[in-house]
C-alpha cells in the first residue's frame, strides 16, 4: 500500500499520533470484547430458536433485537463512554447493526439456501464482514 494512502487512512481513522494509536486500539479491544459477548448472546438465542424449530430467518431477526440492546447498552457506556442522548443514539446504533444485520441475514440466505453451507456454521462466517463494520459504524457514526 502507498504510504499516502495509508496516512490517509490513519487521518480517517483518528489516528494522528502514538497516543491515538493507542486509544483507538483499546476501544477497538473493548468493541470486540463487548462484540464477543453480544455475539454469544445473539448465536445462544439464535441456536434456541433453531432448536424450538423457528425458521433461520425469523431466529436471526429476533437474536439481532435482542444483540442491538445489548451492544447499545454496553456501547454507549463502555466502549463509547458516550453520555446517553436516549432515543437518538439508540436509532442511529439500531440503524447502524441494522444494515449489518441485513447483510448478515442476506449472507445467511444465500450460504444457506444457494451454497448449502449449515445453518449451524453461516452466522459464524458471517461474524467476519459484520464485526469490522459494526465498529467502524458505531465509532464515527452512531456514537459520535
Amino acid at each position: 500500500m502507498e504510504e499516502n494512502t495509508i496516512k490517509k487512512l490513519l487521518h480517517k481513522l483518528e489516528i494522528t499520533d502514538r497516543t491515538s494509536f493507542f486509544t483507538f486500539t483499546k476501544q477497538f479491544l473493548k468493541f470486540g470484547f463487548v462484540g464477543i459477548s453480544n455475539t454469544l448472546i445473539a448465536l445462544t438465542v439464535y441456536y434456541i430458536l433453531i432448536y424450538r424449530g423457528v425458521y433461520y430467518i425469523a431466529a436471526s431477526v429476533i437474536a439481532f433485537v435482542v444483540s442491538v440492546c445489548n451492544a447499545y447498552f454496553w456501547n454507549s457506556r463502555y466502549v463509547f463512554s458516550k453520555k446517553d442522548d436516549g432515543a437518538k443514539s439508540f436509532a442511529k446504533t439500531f440503524l447502524a447493526y441494522g444494515s449489518t444485520g441485513l447483510l448478515s441475514i442476506a449472507l445467511a440466505f444465500c450460504m444457506v439456501d444457494i451454497l448449502h453451507i449449515s445453518q449451524w456454521v453461516a452466522p459464524l462466517i458471517n461474524l467476519c464482514i459484520t464485526i469490522p463494520l459494526n465498529f467502524l459504524l458505531n465509532k464515527f457514526w452512531a456514537f459520535r
